[in-house]
């Protein structure tokens, strides 16, 4: 074969420094937006960025040149600039060390896309650490607790 193809579909999760409310209610969805626009920017299709005050979800397709850590370490450093550059309160903002990268098929992207769509609703009743350690479970990814929240 003289092309090499790829489509690999990623729901990435990560949070805010030990999951303090550090986004404000009026920048989530201009953050959402520089998050998307940051993955477009590594030539990365963002199909949906959601989330909450303290965590984030990104249904994304990787293309085969980017490694998952690369993208993840650039969005994070420019978004945390950014969000730091908006509002004064967000001058400490950081995010954790840490993420959670999973792979998604092609039939599961559309119910993906509604879960992140649906991000506010979902976490009235459950907490951010509830909700990843469920989807660690669901993709039967190992892990060690004591640093899982770092």
């Amino acid at each position: 074969m003289a092309q090499s193809l790829s489509r690999i579909i990623l729901h990435i999760v990560f949070s805010t420094k030990n999951r303090t409310k550090a986004i404000p209610e009026n920048i989530i969805s201009e953050l959402h937006a520089y998050l998307a626009g940051a993955c477009r920017k590594q030539g990365v299709e963002a199909y949906r960025v959601g989330g909450t005050f303290d965590h984030v979800h990104i249904a994304c397709a990787l293309p085969r040149t980017l490694s998952v850590s690369k993208l993840v370490e650039e969005i994070k450093k420019t978004s945390s600039a950014w969000t730091k550059a908006q509002l004064k309160e967000c001058g400490l903002f950081s995010w954790q060390l840490g993420y959670g990268a999973f792979s998604v098929g092609v039939s599961q992207l559309q119910d993906l896309i509604r879960y992140i769509d649906r991000q506010n609703e979902h976490h009235k009743q459950r907490s951010f650490q509830d909700e990843f350690l469920d989807l660690l479970k669901k993709y039967k990814v190992d892990y060690d607790e004591r640093y899982l929240w770092q």
